[in-house]
């Protein structure tokens, strides 16, 4: 099964989406956008950029959680993933996103 874009609408009035794999599971979020169509820009950004893998920054968190995110080309983090146990889920999470992100499809549930 191919990943999917799931594009959402927040309590807000704003927009934010999930990338989920084939299995269901959700390997990338997005940020919060004050519009719709931003945030259809956001994942279209996405698909052109997750195949590339100079554009994914592996960090670690404060609780010394490994995780990504991936960047567009001018720089602005354009999703990111959850916290992993190991460096090795989180690498297999960025290989998940370039696997499933370029075609994913976009299933609208705003509506």
């Amino acid at each position: 099964m191919a990943g999917k874009f799931e594009l959402k609408a927040a309590k807000s009035g704003q927009f934010h989406f999930n990338l989920l794999a084939g299995n269901g599971q959700i390997i990338m979020q997005s940020e919060m956008y004050e519009t719709k169509a931003s945030a259809l820009n956001g994942i279209t950004s996405i698909q052109k950029n997750a195949a590339d893998e100079a554009r994914y920054e592996r960090l670690v968190s404060k609780t010394d959680k490994p995780y990504f995110v991936l960047k567009a080309g001018n720089h602005q983090i354009i999703g990111q993933s959850q916290m992993y146990e190991s460096a090795a889920a989180r690498d297999n999470g960025i290989e998940s996103v370039k696997k499933n992100g370029p075609e994913a499809t976009v299933v609208d549930l705003t509506a």
